[in-house]
């Protein structure tokens, strides 16, 4: 059975029983735009049993390949929402990038150079693609209202909700919702409708994106080319997609036409030009591009919560524009969930805006730097860079300040009030904020992967190098996980580690490689207190449950 054509897919407007109903409807969450941002925000919330309904003014998945970098951390969210493999099998995996000056190789580097990871640093994926997995996944969701031709046209600031004024092809109607998550891309019309704007920097430079279908022995890696041959005094970057396109980046310069750039007369002998004068290939879509890095100055407004695109927007090189808004969906899903729920303060909805605000600014950060590197605007910034690319062929320091797009990490939210600070000495990356790491364990289920043990809940990861809980700690262990906001008690059981006795209702995994408890610098005794959405909440040298409790209620806002 072939793909399918998602770029051929139009979805048929259905009239609404909410249109005709004598009263107005009310919803949980109502979600507009069914991009990647907001299809994962509807697949998360559904998920944990939150109803959706999800708004979009079109009828069809995006045009052209758009995004098409996913990172580990996206793979790793997409993994807990059915959808991960789906997209791995389908997308070309890579960890190794390439930086050419003129004509010469002169920086290689490896994202993930260490064994005992489940996903690549990166696949490469038509953002269609992508948009088309979703879709399906959220078709099979019984928790999903996905509503095609729905307009938002209105929106009203209500107390404990939000009214939205909705067109369609055949009238109006409005409808409420207790929280509305804008997900309508970098021109988002809700943020329009509530009076606000993005503040930032635009860049004075213009690259046109080639999509090409070839058959070419290229690696999977991603290159990048400082003023090459073929192309002088301008920047080049090289990626292969599924189905043998390939992607790319030719920078035009801020005077370049946009209307002429896009013309075959002008795409196709920058093309040849790369790939040679004989080579075979057709163009699949163009487009040119002007960056921007700049982000609302909230996230939150009252009962109106931004994510993705419409909440913060940085140029391509990075891979930080759809990774961030998917890391948006997850910090913010569980957090809905629980207000709604009742089990958590209306305020824990300000700590996804704190937290995501502090990410966007060090996506856009990370942003602006490659970008004043890659397009210097003034003859010293382009000596310096030039002295750098030169120095990199022989000089390590010099690698490290060559800056062609730090590729996208998920933040760490160190300074978050979720937090509960360290009590105890640890060494290593898990810190409180930080995102799990992975690591192969053997356990329950079908995925040999720790985070595949992690659901939609607190964990309680628990490490056992030599003696197993005492009675006890699993009274306490129990107690804990029939709490109001439950913690799900995981044993981390090392080689020497006797599980004979651990109770069959309680999981346990065994860390065979011991990759886990070196990734989380955890010896016998060591528990670790992870949110719903895989960051650290808290860690301790040994398990004390009033120490958990308190965490979980700092981890809700209820500190």
């Amino acid at each position: 059975m072939g793909d399918i054509d998602f770029q051929a897919m139009e979805f048929a407007y259905e009239k609404h029983a909410d249109q005709a109903a004598a009263t107005q409807a009310r919803h949980p969450v109502v979600v507009v735009g069914a991009g990647p941002v907001g299809l994962t925000t509807a697949l998360d919330l559904a998920r944990q049993g939150v109803r959706v309904v999800v708004l979009d003014d079109d009828y069809r998945l995006s045009t052209g390949s758009r995004a098409i970098c996913f990172s580990k951390r996206t793979l790793e969210i997409w993994d807990r929402l059915g959808v991960g493999q789906r997209m791995v099998d389908k997308g070309v995996s890579w960890n190794v990038g390439k930086v050419f000056f003129r004509d010469q190789e002169v920086w290689r580097f490896d994202l993930l150079p260490e064994p005992g990871h489940r996903r690549p640093a990166f696949i490469n994926l038509q953002q269609y693609y992508a948009e088309g997995y979703l879709y399906e996944q959220a078709r099979q969701e019984p928790n999903i209202d996905l509503r095609w031709k729905n307009k938002v046209v209105g929106l009203e600031q209500a107390g404990d909700g939000v009214v939205l004024s909705i067109d369609t092809p055949e009238g109006g109607y409005a409808l409420r919702a207790d929280w509305l998550v804008a997900c309508d891309g970098a021109r988002s019309p809700v943020r329009k409708l509530i009076g606000q704007e993005s503040h930032g920097r635009i860049f004075r430079d213009r690259f046109l994106i080639a999509d090409v279908k070839m058959k070419a022995d290229f690696p999977a890696e991603r290159w990048f080319w400082f003023d090459p041959p073929f192309h002088p005094n301008q920047s080049v970057l090289l990626h292969m997609q599924p189905d043998n396109v390939w992607r790319i980046d030719f920078q035009l310069g801020w005077n370049a036409d946009p209307v002429e750039a896009v013309k075959p007369e002008n795409v196709l002998p920058r093309i040849r030009a790369l790939l040679g004068p004989d080579a075979q290939f057709d163009l699949e879509w163009v487009s040119v591009y002007t960056f921007a890095c700049e982000r609302m100055d909230k996230f939150r407004h009252g009962r109106v919560v931004f994510a993705g695109d419409s909440a913060h927007r940085v140029s391509p090189f990075g891979a930080r524009g759809a990774n961030s808004g998917v890391q948006d969906a997850e910090n913010l899903a569980w957090k809905l969930r629980l207000v709604l729920a009742g089990q958590a303060p209306e305020s824990l909805i300000d700590s996804y805006a704190a937290e995501r605000e502090h990410a966007a600014d060090e996506n856009i950060l990370n942003s602006s730097r490659a970008t004043d590197f890659i397009t210097p605007k003034s003859d010293i910034s382009r000596s310096f860079r030039n002295a750098v690319l030169n120095l990199a062929r022989t000089h390590a320091f010099a690698r490290t300040l060559v800056n062609s797009g730090r590729l996208s990490l998920p933040a760490t939210y160190a300074d978050s009030p979720l937090n509960s600070p360290d009590r105890d000495t640890f060494a290593g990356r898990m810190r409180p904020g930080a995102v799990a790491l992975d690591a192969p364990v053997r356990g329950p289920g079908d995925s040999p992967w720790w985070l595949s043990q992690l659901d939609a809940g607190f964990t309680l990861a628990l490490f056992c190098g030599d003696q197993p809980p005492a009675i006890d700690t699993l009274q306490a262990l129990r107690a804990l996980r029939l709490a109001a906001v439950p913690v799900k008690a995981v044993l981390v059981a090392g080689p020497g580690c006797d599980t004979a006795g651990w109770p069959e209702d309680m999981a346990h995994v065994v860390d065979n490689e011991g990759l886990l408890a070196q990734r989380y610098d955890a010896l016998s005794g060591t528990a670790y207190l992870i949110r719903p959405d895989q960051h650290i909440a808290a860690r301790w040298r040994a398990f004390q449950p009033d120490a958990v409790t308190s965490a979980v209620n700092r981890a809700i806002g209820r500190a």
